[in-house]
């Protein structure tokens, strides 16, 4: 056989194998990983008033009969249930998939109707096991891929230091009851009587003996039973109200009412919650624990109906999170200020290591969080009742929420029935529990609060209790460390940017309550007048709560002053008039400040933290930055220096630095003061006069960067993508890591460009092994600079439609760090910012940080960072066309703080620029857009409810362009309608094209050779085969 023939042959054989071996790996990720797409969904449509919910669905069907002509794409679904017989403001119904825009569109046309949402799910997901089984800490998400149901996170667990904690169990020989002294009150007659507890959780068994007064048991699922088949309500009542000796609750005469909302496969849908709600609001509940959470403080059906619960005067209690020791990581709705929101500590007093901390994530990264937990209570090996009977050991906070609870029915009962409603509400109760509380030495207030719930304080507070408002933390005192932390680690000095402290107000006058007049600071002695104070605060305090946030800056002329400053914030509340009341009530506030301030130090150690072009979870699905997490995929916790940042914060302070957060635009700040910008994992774009206005500090003004970045990888985001059954839509990450290509284009000015490789490993630096994760590469840097490179694993290239491949290769040296000088400033970047992220830190490169700091604030060159060796002679090159580029397939406006708004310094920039464009700004603002996209001009913030809104139509791609990875192809696959998902079958294309290719050479080769049979046939060669 000819060579050339005999290797057609063999690329034909070759060819058929791939593409028998794409049909067996290149499966389409949805068949894979996704739940199957069904034929309809249910939504939840919500009224602008409350009706029967009979009337709710002839109001639908005849406003939209004519639009439809009597088609049925969607349906109306009865709930059968506890709250049938009352007045509802909201509906479900199915909706066929394919006709999902058009019935959204006409329901939110019409007047009546408030909005249009996915009936959501909630899972605890093994929050206990059965009667026998383990119980798991799982949450939303494992081995990188969504479980199903609404995003929530673990709550109480077995603990695995059983024995040891129940030695100090053993130790106290007092049940928890008696730790916060409830046998106290039981001997004065109090046990909660007459006092309505409602448990959201998995219900209750009705001959339980450990339990006097089941009043109410009620089935929200859609399962026939009202059994407890998994141990969780159980137990969480128990905690309550048990009468078992062994293991006794707080309240035993409570009456307990059991909402199972919980089916024994431990799913719960939001529709079930609005119902029981419903249904707690008109049954006069005075209690609710609510022993769940997540990170989705945007879910507004479930959270506008909490504000309404509480609004009713219901004091709800639920669990902070089992999160920690990680900050930031505070669970909704017990984060929502009208919530008691509790955290765990252990039997010594010390924060419990899984108790999740604060600050609270709504208000960054533009504004700064409130202080939660509010209070805590033990958590650790709590006893509680079992499944059917005897006791056993938990912990977690969903183990803390019900000892407060507990707590909570006991205070209840202290009041006289008749007068419960006029003087209890969940402002006076939040009141009785912080004011009462005893605060621990060692944690800060982001970790517990006011302190460890005391019982008999807070008796003593309700026994006098007058209706009244106050200010939650009543105290910012700089001397009272670390209690006061972060506040306490940095002092105030002047030409800084403003501190942000952000106080609860707690108006127990009434749910609803206003400011008087604007809030007044009265410095208690002279030198006290160098602090000013600008303040911003609810408009209307309701329900029951509001914010007072204080914007402290030192005036200039206090620049050399070094001492305390003191004094008193007061803001006066009044509320319309009580029960058989004429007049409003008043009430004045008090928050009572102790500052220390010192000189303004020197340009050279202070540093500045952009937060403002920080995205995070909620709205948007932004990516961990670490891709070795396989059972964390969202970016929730902050990117505040305060929050999952924290520990480099405490180091820098340590190392001498001082270090001031901007949540405005680049051109909000003054160059002049700061010797570093400091710009670490962010995801957003840059308006064109920031990257102008930073080229020109750097350049004439003698301003240093700093930039960490992330990794960012069209290819790996498309792979991450997943549909969720839940909304029934595509869920694709918003971005990287970081933000690359909007890096890059703030760094193209100095000649540097990272670029979208993904690489993990160690390397070792100044004899330090630091590892490198999902981090980046650099691309370009000029001449002159210091780079350094390592080898690292490359997994940028197991590409969705390629993941029948391997997962990376071994690549040779690739740089990751860079540092150079530009005039008389310096630029320093690195690829990867896990190792400062306390979130998922492997090991961490804080002294790295500080030798890049000393050199950009103080150009001092540490030998091992500016080796000769390392200097580059000709610059590192990459073409601008071959950088990371932008998706064009998503409407990233929809979560940025730049495309689509308006370019002003907000409240938290220095006071001079607040409502400008910034300093030496003349020019008006306008809106960035990205290539493909108008500028689109939402008019309102981040937290706005079109975010997370039903879009009226799908997004769409235009296919004449090529997507950011210049494959046109591909650009087919990385679409993203979120409300329209197209299936397309890329598990059977590529495979059949290559296929086909296949068997045309087959055949070809099959002609070729009969040719070369009839030739031999006919001649008298000598039968070899001519060259063909």
């Amino acid at each position: 056989m000819n060579s050339n023939t005999h290797n057609l042959f063999k690329i034909s054989t070759i060819i058929l194998f791939i593409s028998i071996s794409l049909f067996h790996f290149t499966k389409s990720p949805q068949t894979l990983t996704l739940t199957p797409k069904s034929p309809r969904t249910n939504y939840i449509v919500r009224f602008t008033n409350y009706k029967h919910a009979h009337h709710h669905k002839k109001y639908l069907e005849h406003n939209t009969k004519k639009k439809f002509n009597g088609s049925s794409n969607w349906e109306w679904i009865d709930r059968n249930n506890a709250a049938s017989r009352f007045p509802t403001d909201f509906g479900v119904v199915s909706v066929d998939d394919e006709a999902v825009n058009s019935v959204v569109e006409e329901f939110q046309r019409l007047e009546m109707v408030k909005d249009v949402t996915i009936d959501s799910s909630y899972q605890l997901r093994n929050l206990l096991g059965g009667n026998e089984k383990v119980f798991e800490r799982i949450g939303a998400f494992s081995d990188a891929k969504k479980r199903p149901g609404k995003i929530f996170t673990s709550m109480s667990f077995e603990d695995n230091q059983t024995v040891e904690w129940r030695r100090e169990l053993l130790s106290h020989k007092s049940q928890v009851t008696s730790l916060f002294g409830a046998d106290g009150l039981w001997s004065k007659g109090y046990t909660g009587g007459k006092v309505k507890m409602a448990i959201f959780d998995t219900g209750i068994r009705s001959d339980h003996p450990h339990f006097r007064n089941i009043k109410e048991r009620t089935n929200w699922t859609n399962e026939d039973t009202l059994n407890d088949n998994l141990g969780h309500g159980t137990f969480v009542a128990g905690v309550i109200a048990g009468e078992d000796a062994e293991c006794l609750g707080f309240a035993p005469d409570t009456e307990i009412y059991a909402f199972r909302v919980f089916t024994d496969a431990q799913v719960s849908y939001t529709s079930w919650f609005l119902d029981a709600f419903n249904y707690a609001i008109a049954s006069n509940m005075d209690v609710l624990n609510l022993s769940i959470g997540g990170p989705d403080y945007l879910d507004l059906p479930f959270v506008e109906k909490v504000l309404e619960l509480t609004a009713s005067n219901i004091i709800m209690v639920s669990a902070i999170g089992n999160d920690g020791p990680l900050y930031g990581t505070l669970n909704n709705p017990a984060d929502q200020s009208d919530v008691i929101g509790v955290g765990g500590i252990d039997y010594n007093d010390h924060i419990a290591s899984f108790s999740s901390r604060g600050m609270s994530t709504w208000e960054i990264p533009h504004g700064y969080g409130r202080v939660k937990p509010d209070v805590v209570a033990y958590g650790r090996e709590i006893m509680g009742s079992k499944i059917s009977t005897g006791c056993k050991t938990l912990s977690g906070t969903s183990v803390a929420s019900p000892v407060v609870a507990g707590v909570v029915c006991l205070l209840v009962s202290v009041i006289p029935e008749s007068e419960r409603k006029q003087i209890l509400n969940p402002a006076s109760m939040k009141q009785a529990l912080v004011e009462g509380a005893a605060k621990l030495s060692g944690p800060n207030m982001y970790e517990q609060g006011a302190g460890r719930v005391d019982l008999l304080e807070s008796y003593e507070i309700l026994k006098s209790y007058k209706p009244r408002a106050s200010i939650f933390p009543s105290v910012l005192d700089y001397t009272d460390c670390p209690y006061a932390w972060p506040f306490c680690q940095q002092p105030l000095y002047a030409d800084a940017m403003p501190v942000l402290f952000n106080t609860t107000i707690l108006n127990g006058m009434g749910v609803i309550g206003y400011i008087e007049s604007p809030p007044v600071w009265h410095p208690s002695n002279e030198e006290s007048n160098l602090l000013s104070i600008h303040f911003t605060y609810s408009d209307i305090i309701w329900p029951w709560t509001g914010f007072l946030a204080l914007h402290m800056q030192i005036k200039e002329e206090g620049s050399q002053f070094s001492g305390e400053i003191e004094g008193n914030v007061t803001v006066k509340v009044y509320s319309p008039p009580g029960l058989g009341e004429t007049s409003f009530r008043h009430s004045t506030c008090v928050l009572h400040l102790k500052l220390r301030v010192i000189p303004t130090p020197s340009r050279s150690v202070r540093v500045l933290w952009d937060q403002f072009h920080s995205i995070k979870y909620p709205p948007g699905y932004i990516p961990r930055d670490s891709l070795d997490v396989r059972n964390d995929i969202l970016d929730w916790h902050g990117d505040h220096l305060h929050t999952n940042f924290h520990i480099m914060f405490n180091m820098l302070r340590d190392a001498g630095y001082y270090i001031e957060t901007l949540g405005s635009p680049l051109t909000c700040f003054d160059a002049r003061q700061y010797g570093t910008l400091m710009l670490v994992d962010l995801e957003d774009e840059y308006f064109e006069e920031e990257i102008q206005k930073l080229r020109d500090d750097v350049v004439n003004t003698g301003l240093s960067l700093v930039v960490f970045g992330d990794w960012y990888n069209v290819d790996t985001m498309v792979k991450m993508r997943f549909f969720d059954d839940n909304t029934r839509s595509w869920w694709t990450p918003v971005t990287g890591g970081a933000n690359i290509p909007a890096l890059n284009d703030l760094l193209a000015p100095f000649g540097i460009a990272f670029g979208d490789r993904i690489l993990n490993g160690d390397f070792s630096l100044n004899d330090e092994l630091i590892k490198y994760a999902s981090g980046t590469n650099i691309v370009k840097f000029p001449s002159g600079g210091f780079v350094h490179r390592f080898p690292f694993y490359d997994s940028s290239e197991s590409g969705a439609t390629h993941s029948f491949l391997a997962g990376g290769k071994d690549n040779a040296d690739s740089a990751i760090l860079g540092l150079v000088e530009v005039g008389g400033s310096r630029i320093a970047v690195y690829g990867d910012s896990n190792c400062l992220d306390s979130s998922h830190m492997v090991t961490n490169c804080y002294w790295l940080l500080r030798k890049i700091l000393d050199f950009t604030g103080k150009n001092v060159k540490d030998p091992i960072l500016f080796s000769n060796s390392v200097k580059l002679e000709t610059s590192l090159h990459q073409d601008d066309d071959q950088l990371p580029s932008r998706r064009t397939d998503l409407n990233f406006s929809t979560y940025s703080a730049v495309l689509g708004k308006e370019l002003i310094c907000r409240s938290d920039s220095r006071f001079d620029v607040w409502g400008t464009k910034g300093y030496g700004l003349q020019v008006r603002g306008r809106n960035r857009r990205l290539p493909g996209y108008k500028a689109i001009d939402l008019g309102m913030g981040l937290n706005s409810s079109s975010d997370i809104s039903i879009s009226k139509s799908p997004k769409v791609v235009d296919r004449s362009k090529e997507n950011s990875s210049g494959n046109k192809f591909l650009g087919l696959l990385y679409r993203d309608d979120l409300d329209a998902p197209v299936v397309f079958p890329s598990h059977w294309l590529v495979p059949a094209a290559v296929g086909v290719l296949g068997i045309l050479l087959l055949i070809n080769f099959w002609r070729i050779r009969q040719k070369r049979r009839r030739r031999r046939k006919g001649s008298n060669s000598s039968g070899r085969f001519s060259n063909l």
